[in-house]
């Protein structure tokens, strides 16, 4: 070792060494995290639109345990888990179009028809 090495070393300006950064946990998903708390999770994971017919598609869900525990607590009852998260889905978009019928059946007009006065629809 020369005396250039010597007094790098001293100095600690030798070789640089490798420093491994430290090993982190992977992120969780919302499912995992969901899970562990022991808490029902449902989510759409994908939409499929017919371009032809926009007003047809499909949703595929995911969901855990403690989701399917809580549809049949509610009163779902299928052997299959699909069947089951598809009746509920299916309820769902029904009271959805009900929300929306019935918020459009309660909608007034106002029309004027002259002389001061109007008529309401």
């Amino acid at each position: 070792m020369g005396l250039l090495d010597t007094a790098k070393k001293a100095m600690g300006l030798g070789e640089a060494k490798k420093v491994e950064a430290p090993k982190r946990a992977p992120k969780k998903s919302a499912k995992e995290i969901a899970t562990e708390k022991d808490e029902p999770w449902v989510n759409v994971i994908d939409l499929e639109v017919d371009p032809d017919n926009p007003g047809s598609g499909a949703f595929e869900l995911d969901w855990n345990q403690q989701f399917i525990k809580m549809l049949y607590k509610a009163g779902y009852r299928n052997e299959v888990e699909e069947d089951m998260v598809d009746n509920w889905f299916q309820d769902v978009c029904r009271q959805v179009v009900m929300e929306t019928y019935e918020k459009d059946e309660a909608m007034v007009t106002r029309s004027d028809i002259g002389g001061g006065k109007a008529e309401y629809k």
